[in-house]
This record gives structure tokens, C-alpha cells and sequence, in this order.
């Protein structure tokens, strides 16, 4: 059997980084604890066809392991603190589906403790077991693997009493511990988001650039997809939303099947996944390269007010605070424009601003799009930290046919979304590089 793998061999910047996590994990865990995490499944999309594997975020996290069919067990203080069990090396599979690290690559190339085939996982866990109080494992979610689980602890019971040693008696979701340290991104998970961002606007640009009326909505999404891999990303980290006209008040559109027409926005909601870090970044632009007057006072609002929410995003000051500093922007804004009427404070307080802008400002970014970590925290809203990633996406949305809304305004939907960087000063906006003023924008429109 060849010991050559036919895939680039891992990054040792990236494998360092996945033993900083672990590590990290194990320091926060309870001494006497065990983390058992399974990967995530293959999914069949239709008939013998599978959907594009990817792996579950905490189990990737800690292990920077990408195969399906993954267990990882973390004990502190063990002999072998990191367990991994695996696919083990096939070589008449491999001719199908690829090269396989095995065993053997999970300890020399993931570094892991010790590893075994997957097909053993049934027979070791009782022993591993054995001798922890505290058992972290993402109950209730895969069935299977709850009466793995339960087994395992049925059949260790009895050899466990009589050495008098203790089993798992309390069991905590693992993301007490992982989701906490996810939170807080590190200079090498930030390089990892910053190439994604990069990466991210260039898709961006190529789209603004070839807009044009006639455009299909899927042509944009084509060139945002083919500038992802073509510059060496996994792909888009979430569904790409093209919405052109009113296409845009519907915020999760995904058909991306309509024609541009002139005179029309489009929005676009489009990011990289690089290394399994995505970016999440959102553009309005107008498709025959110059916004109206009724269009550019509303996208200069979005923008005013994107602005002042990233300003807020500065260690010490709360999460929705963020969303406040957009929400006193868009709602001056709405009056001003006759989208609301009524004094600013009750408009606010009553929160009649929902008419047009129904959703946050903000949410985590990492591994996940919408990524892990509390919003609050003693009923209080989360206190900002260096090193903690979010977004920065208001908007206004004016159904086509909200006949209290001026005519001039109908059917308009406006997003700007960037990814922004907590710091010990300054926000940092690792999506700057995608055009946002008006006059950039208008700019990059249209000339491919």
C-alpha cells in the first residue's frame, strides 16, 4: 500500500492551530471529563449521489479533520489524551473516493495521541469511559449515536463497579466549553478569515463588474462561485442570495433565476468559505450603474447607519448595542424619508421601524456563518471583546405593494453587510476591500 497520499498532505500552520484548540479544550474541561464528538454524517442528495461533504464544526475545530466517519475523544490527564477513530486506509476504496489518512495519518499528520479504525469505536468506549465523572456529548441530536453512547455506558457498568471506578454521572453539551473558545478567534484563525474576506471581495468586484441590464441572476452567481475555487476557496459558505429588483425585499432569496432590469438594484449576499472559515458580505448595487435620487437616499441611509454600527463595535460595549446604533440611524431615517411617521423615540421604543428593517444587525462569524458563542450574558447583552468577529448588515426593505410607503420607494431592498473585527482600538473591517460608498460603487459597475 502506497504511504503517498494522492491530496496535498496537511498544513503544519493548520495542524498547529488545531492542537492549540485542543489543547485549549482540555485546560477548560473538568480534569475528571471525557469530550466525546462524532463527525457529521454523509447525506445522500438523491439516488446514490451524496452532497458535498463537510464536517461538523466543533469535531473540525479541534481535529482540522475533513473525512466522514470521524469519533474524537479528549481526556485530561489521560495517557493518550487525544483519541481518534477513523476510516481506516481501503486501498480498493481509495481507487473511488480518494486517498484515506487512516489511523495512521490521524497520529502522524493531525496529532493525534492514538487512533483506531471507526469499526473498533463500539468495542474501546466502555474502557474509555471508565474512570471519567463528566461525559461532554451533544446529546439528542443523532439517534444512533445516543444508543452508541448508551450502550457503551451499559456495558462498562458492571467492570467499573467492581474496579471502583467511576463512570460519566453528569453530562454537559460540549459547546460549554468549545463555543466559548470559538468565540475569541486567534491571529492564525483570523489569517483564515482575513483570505476569506479577501477572497470574498474579489468575487464581489467580478460580479458589480459584469452587471448590466439583462443580465440573468445566476450568471452573477456563477462568477462569484467560479471566483471562490478559482482562488482557492472550498466554495460559498452559505446559499448565495442574487437578488435583483424586488427580488431583494425577500431576505433569504435563493433562486437567483430572474432577469436584471435597468434601473433596478440587485443584492448581493455572497462569501467565501476558505479553510472552512467563511466571510458573509452583502452588496447593493444598481444594475445600470448609477442609483436613482429615491435609491441613493435610501442606500445612503443603510450606509449612514452600517457605519455607525461598526463605530459601536468596541470591547466594552455590548452586542445590541451594535444593533441600536443601526436602529437610531434606519428610524431618523424613516421619518425623514415619510417611511414612518411619529417622534423618534417612540418610533424606536414601539419598534414600528420593523416595517422596514425585521432583522438584527449582527450575528458571530467563523466556522459557521451564523457561528457559536452567547448573545447574552446574566440577562444582559454580551460585552464585545478583542478578538471576537461579527457582522455589520442593516437594511431597509419596502414591500412592492406597502401602499403606505411613497410610490418612489416601493419594491427597494437594501443590504450592507461587512465582517468586522473587535480590536483592542479601532474596528477593523476585514471586508473593506469590497466597494461601499456610493461613488465606488457606482464605479465598479458594469465594467467588465
Amino acid at each position: 500500500m502506497s504511504a503517498i497520499p494522492r491530496t496535498p498532505p496537511v498544513d503544519p500552520e493548520l495542524a498547529a492551530l488545531f492542537a492549540t484548540h485542543r489543547r485549549r479544550a482540555l485546560e477548560a474541561m473538568d480534569p475528571e471529563g471525557i469530550m466525546l464528538l462524532f463527525g457529521a454524517r454523509q447525506r445522500l442528495r438523491n439516488a446514490d449521489t451524496e452532497y458535498p461533504y463537510r464536517q461538523h464544526s466543533d469535531a473540525f475545530y479541534l481535529s482540522g479533520w475533513r473525512e466522514p466517519e470521524l469519533a474524537l475523544v479528549l481526556r485530561p490527564g489521560a495517557e493518550a489524551e487525544v483519541v481518534m477513530f477513523v476510516q481506516p486506509r481501503d486501498p480498493e476504496r481509495e481507487v473511488w473516493t480518494g486517498w484515506r489518512p487512516g489511523p495512521e495519518g490521524a497520529v502522524q499528520l493531525f496529532g493525534a495521541d492514538e487512533a483506531h479504525p471507526i469499526s473498533e469505536l463500539d468495542e474501546r468506549l466502555p474502557e474509555l469511559l471508565t474512570g471519567r465523572r463528566v461525559l461532554y456529548y451533544e446529546a439528542l441530536s443523532d439517534a444512533d449515536n445516543d444508543a452508541r453512547v448508551r450502550g457503551a455506558l451499559a456495558r462498562a457498568r458492571r467492570p467499573a463497579r467492581a474496579a471502583h471506578r467511576p463512570l460519566p454521572r453528569h453530562f454537559v453539551h460540549p459547546g460549554e466549553v468549545l463555543h466559548e473558545l470559538r468565540l475569541r478567534k486567534s491571529e492564525a484563525e483570523l489569517a483564515l478569515l482575513r483570505r476569506a474576506a479577501a477572497i470574498t471581495a474579489e468575487a464581489h468586484l467580478a460580479a458589480m463588474a459584469m452587471t448590466r441590464p439583462g443580465v440573468r441572476e445566476y450568471e452573477l452567481e456563477a462568477a462569484i462561485s467560479y471566483t471562490f475555487r478559482r482562488l482557492g476557496g472550498e466554495g460559498p459558505g452559505y446559499g448565495s442570495i442574487v437578488g435583483g429588483g424586488h427580488n431583494a425585499c425577500v431576505l433569504h432569496y435563493v433562486a437567483n433565476r430572474d432577469t436584471l432590469a435597468e434601473g433596478d438594484l440587485v443584492l448581493v449576499d455572497a462569501g467565501c468559505e476558505y479553510a472552512l472559515y467563511t466571510a458573509d458580505v452583502t452588496r447593493t448595487w444598481p444594475v445600470s450603474g448609477r442609483f436613482s435620487p429615491a435609491q441613493r437616499a435610501l442606500y445612503e441611509l443603510v450606509l449612514a447607519a452600517q457605519r455607525a454600527a461598526i463605530d459601536a463595535a468596541r470591547p466594552g460595549g455590548s452586542f445590541e448595542g451594535v444593533h441600536r446604533a443601526a436602529v437610531a440611524v434606519l428610524a431618523e431615517g424613516m421619518i425623514r424619508l415619510g417611511l414612518l411617521d411619529g417622534e423618534l423615540e417612540r418610533v424606536i421604543e414601539e419598534k414600528t421601524y420593523r416595517r422596514y428593517y425585521m432583522h438584527n444587525t449582527s450575528h458571530w462569524l467563523g466556522l459557521d456563518v451564523h457561528d457559536v458563542g452567547d448573545y447574552s450574558r446574566g440577562g444582559a447583552s454580551r460585552i464585545l471583546e478583542p478578538g471576537m468577529v461579527l457582522t455589520v448588515e442593516p437594511g431597509i426593505y419596502i414591500d412592492p405593494e406597502d401602499e403606505r410607503a411613497p410610490a418612489i420607494y416601493r419594491g427597494i431592498g437594501i443590504r450592507i453587510e461587512d465582517d468586522v473585527l473587535v480590536t483592542e482600538g479601532d474596528p477593523e473591517v476585514l471586508t473593506a476591500a469590497v466597494p461601499s460608498a456610493v461613488e465606488d460603487v457606482e464605479a465598479a459597475v458594469g465594467r467588465g
